[in-house]
């Protein structure tokens, strides 16, 4: 039972209140954000309010929903009427949405209570929960860590059971990597799958907004919720009615499993994560599912692509914050519009947007577009058909989420490379607009293990239950040791 259902049925059987399960959570955030920094905005006033609602449902014997009550975070990125949603940026430091976000709205109207919003890398731009304007979160499994990026604070607040679930956004790794790092459940749906509006920009062709928990079950409660067409966001037109939770249990037995060579042979992978995916199949396998291997040299080109394309759609979504029109502003002299504009974007920005505005900008130069932009347009084609033809001959590809575990905090900090490559298993997911969810499947000196379960497109159903399947089968999911105790 997951954490969504175990607290339903403590709300519907009145064992606790919402306002005081919600107390609860509200006093286990404000003792433990210090030395966490899951939260950059604690909303407790809305939080009450709403559970206040709850309870009063639930006193005239109303019948409440599966996350009705249930206390929750959403991403910075994420937009929420009258809430402080900063990208974890000074250039948005005041800035307070005058609009929800589709994915809050339909939350809210479902009474889902948020306790507030999570830390995060600067505008989503990192792997490892550092470039945040408000300081680098902490892993709960050890606080001298990393917690991955760039749902980073997502991530941590429901490893340290601080929110019982959360949403993130997932643009080349941003839900499954921090999932993988903080021994959670994390999905990233298909491209289309579930609205942007109302989500922050970072790279238009590949953000996406997707569930994390601490179950499987969990995670497939909240993108139920979420999912479904969207008239507000153009991308997002399909009507996705069948529930992915109807098919948890399902038989995998004669579902094919593809392994692809290039990660099982790669070097860049610690042996430990090697081992622990290896081990994962082999649960499978009992299971009576069927192991292929696939040839997918397409997918060695998976990381410079994924960073041409996705600084250059940076470097244009990023444009409009120029110190005029809103955001923030330079409090220094200047002498033209141009130096304003300067000074505010040096200023706001930090090193790692900064770093990716300019490389967008250059790759998109005249000079240079065709040879970096267009050719990488032309590469992720072919890495998409790649997987097209892979899904020929196998029903899921299974990989690790991450190639380590977390790592000690500002071991990247001064190599960007370095921190690209821990997107290696994922980014290819993103330029395919596929769906895919990391699950725990071991760990290594105290410190979690992803497994990362990719599907064909719109096929969250299987993926959720295959991951569903592992999770039963195992015994991986361990809550770190914070937060509140249900």
């Amino acid at each position: 039972m997951g954490r969504i259902e175990k607290i339903h049925n403590l709300l519907s059987g009145k064992d606790i209140s919402c306002r005081e399960l919600t107390t609860e959570y509200l006093d286990a955030v404000k003792r433990d954000n210090s030395e966490l920094l899951s939260f950059i905005t604690i909303t407790e006033e809305e939080a009450l309010l709403q559970a206040d609602k709850v309870d009063s449902r639930i006193t005239r014997g109303e019948d409440i929903s599966l996350i009705e009550g249930v206390p929750m975070s959403l991403k910075d990125n994420i937009s929420t009427r009258g809430i402080l949603t900063t990208c974890a940026s000074k250039m948005l430091r005041d800035y307070v949405p005058v609009y929800d976000a589709t994915v809050w709205s339909r939350l809210k109207s479902q009474g889902a209570v948020l306790l507030g919003k999570t830390n995060m890398d600067e505008f989503a731009m990192g792997s490892t929960g550092e470039n945040s304007c408000f300081g680098a979160s902490s892993n709960p499994y050890d606080t001298d860590m990393v917690t991955g990026g760039s749902s980073s604070g997502s991530a941590n607040a429901v490893a340290a059971n601080l929110s019982a679930y959360s949403l993130g956004t997932d643009t080349g790794g941003s839900v499954r990597q921090p999932a993988s790092f903080c021994g959670l459940v994390g999905l990233k749906p298909t491209f289309g799958a579930v609205s942007r509006y109302g989500l922050i920009a970072f790279a238009s062709s590949l953000d996406q907004i997707g569930p994390m928990a601490m179950s499987v079950e969990d995670v497939a409660i909240v993108f139920d919720a979420v999912k479904g067409a969207d008239p507000l966001d153009s991308t997002c037109n399909r009507e996705l009615c069948e529930s992915t939770t109807a098919h948890m249990g399902d038989d995998i037995k004669g579902r094919k499993i593809g392994i692809i060579r290039q990660f099982a042979e790669s070097d860049s992978i610690s042996p430990q994560v090697h081992s622990a995916v290896q081990d994962a199949v082999k649960v499978f396998e009992k299971a009576g599912a069927q192991v292929v291997i696939l040839d997918m040299p397409e997918i060695s080109q998976a990381v410079p692509v994924y960073y041409v394309i996705a600084c250059a759609e940076a470097s244009s979504n990023l444009a409009r914050y120029d110190g005029i029109r809103y955001g923030y502003r330079t409090q220094g002299d200047f002498q033209s519009i141009h130096e304003l504009i300067s000074k505010s974007r040096s200023e706001a920005f930090g090193s790692e947007v900064k770093r990716r505005i300019l490389m967008g900008t250059d790759v998109l130069s005249s000079d240079k577009c065709n040879f970096y932009y267009n050719k990488a347009r032309l590469l992720r084609q072919q890495i998409s058909r790649a997987f097209e033809s892979a899904f020929d001959l196998c029903d899921v590809i299974i990989t690790p989420t991450a190639p380590t575990t977390a790592f000690i905090k500002n071991r990247t900090q001064n190599d960007a490379t370095q921190m690209f490559m821990e997107d290696m298993c994922t980014v290819g997911v993103n330029l395919a607009s596929l769906p895919a969810v990391s699950v725990p499947c071991g760990f290594s000196q105290g410190l979690p293990i992803g497994m990362q379960i990719i599907g064909k497109r719109y096929d969250e159903s299987l993926i959720l239950n295959m991951a569903y399947k592992f999770q039963n089968s195992t015994d991986f999911i361990r809550p770190a040791d914070w937060g509140v105790k249900l």
